[in-house]
């Protein structure tokens, strides 16, 4: 049971507490863009080598790749409200991803295409532009040119890094909803503390007024001191004064 007083929150600019969490910008991550270039290669991939009728292959390796990239758009959106959408539409994306790489990996075997791996010097290439280079456009002008022995290994080599990357960020997420809790913990947790700091605003103001009221005394004796000491010395002046003139 998450206790609401470990909730860790975020505040508006009026230091009121959110129940949101921190916003995403999900275009940053490095996961997600690869995704972008996955999808975009692979329909090049299909517009090139694959047939445009009679082949269902071809919507399923797009709808794939596009499933992939949309799902960690919308649960990265989702997840300011609610963890268990966000992890449950990061494993969809987590899914799709995995059946593009067994699209890939069909097409080779039924092509008799060979896959780079281990001391492959093609695939330490591959593998080093795949972990450099997360724009669309540093791949792009390789998508009129690549053979489909190169389309597919670099497809194969940016779905690996997409699955460790949805891998690592769900289990991330998945340990602070363990220890922070969902909407409800984060309801409760706000509430608390709106409350406390009312509270604390109330007692803070009890003991201004208290200052306040304090001092207002203390100025009041000392107005009323200082005005009888002027009444004595003015009525023994006066006196002092008529005798002299007598």
């Amino acid at each position: 049971m998450v206790d609401p007083k470990n909730v860790k929150l975020e505040h508006h600019a009026d230091g009121t507490p959110s129940i949101l969490r921190k916003a995403v910008v999900f275009k940053e991550l490095n996961f997600y863009k690869r995704s972008d270039i996955l999808y975009q290669l692979t329909v090049a991939f299909c517009r090139r080598f694959l047939p445009k009728y009679g082949d269902r292959t071809v919507d399923q390796m797009v709808q794939a790749a596009r499933s992939t990239k949309q799902n960690i758009t919308e649960g990265s959106s989702d997840g300011q409200t609610s963890v268990e959408t966000e992890i449950k539409l990061l494993g969809i994306a987590k899914g799709s991803n995995q059946e593009l790489l067994e699209d890939y990996h069909d097409y080779m075997k039924s092509h008799g295409i060979e896959e780079w791996w281990g001391k492959n010097p093609r695939a330490d290439r591959m593998h080093e532009f795949c972990r450099t280079h997360t724009a669309v456009e540093d791949f792009s002008p390789y998508f009129e040119r690549w053979t489909p022995e190169e389309f597919a290994n670099c497809a194969i080599c940016l779905c690996h890094m997409v699955d460790r990357g949805l891998t690592t960020y769900i289990a991330q997420r998945d340990r602070e909803f363990v220890e922070q809790g969902g909407i409800r913990e984060r309801m409760t947790a706000a509430r608390m503390g709106y409350r406390n700091d009312s509270k604390a605003e109330i007692e803070r103001l009890r003991a201004e007024l208290a200052e306040a009221r304090a001092e207002i005394a203390r100025l009041r004796a000392e107005i009323t001191g200082k005005a009888g000491k002027s009444g004595e010395t003015g009525i023994t002046g006066g006196t002092g004064n008529t005798g002299k003139n007598q």
